[in-house]
């Protein structure tokens, strides 16, 4: 069958990978080079020539779906914060499955050379943009100068982890949403200039 114009051959044989990937994680299968080769038909010299070992191959298929997500400017700090997060009405951030979220916890968490991997080329990228508007909330003084800006955005992204790691609950929930606006409120409120002046 002829190729597509305009489609170069490594980003299709890239995208088959990580469909293969992807399909194994979500079928709850053991994720092997071997697999992924049977799966999706490229060769075993073609896939370690664009990722170098299989963490970052997996790290790379879990991904998929995520997005960099990048506040409006000019708005308020915390009004802009809520772009970076799922809200009531506005659901999910990104188009990522959340039985997939829950497969790459439990793929991480049993193998910490992955989930370091994954840290390292994921998920910190995705941090820096929130990571500039809490500095930037900080040199208009929004934020105390004091603040730990990468302690509250881990305290940020953990109270969605803990509805599903710890309460089994889904992020389409409104109700969980709220929850979370709750607590992303008060943690606001431990690093807001406006608050602590109160």
């Amino acid at each position: 069958m002829a190729r597509r114009p305009g489609r170069p051959r490594d980003t299709e044989l890239q995208e088959r990978v990580l469909v293969a990937v992807n399909e194994l994680i979500d079928e709850a299968a053991t994720i092997t080079v071997s697999a992924v080769v049977e799966r999706s038909g490229v060769s075993r010299a073609a896939i370690y020539r664009r990722w170098e070992t299989l963490d970052k191959l997996t790290a790379a298929a879990l991904d998929v779906g995520r997005m960099v997500v990048r506040p409006p400017e000019g708005l308020p700090v915390r009004e802009a914060l809520k772009y970076g997060f799922p809200t009531p009405g506005k659901g999910r951030v990104g188009a990522f499955p959340e039985d997939r979220l829950r497969q790459r916890l439990l793929l991480a968490l049993a193998d910490i050379d992955l989930q370091r991997e994954y840290w390292r080329g994921h998920v910190s990228q995705r941090r820096v943009p929130l990571l500039e508007l809490l500095e930037r909330g900080r040199e208009q003084g929004e934020i105390r100068a004091d603040a730990d800006l990468e302690a509250a955005l881990d305290l940020l992204s953990g109270v969605f982890y803990y509805q599903i790691v710890v309460r089994g609950e889904s992020l389409a929930n409104p109700e969980t949403l709220e929850r979370c606006n709750a607590a992303m409120d008060i943690i606001w409120s431990g690093i807001s200039v406006a608050a602590a002046d109160r």
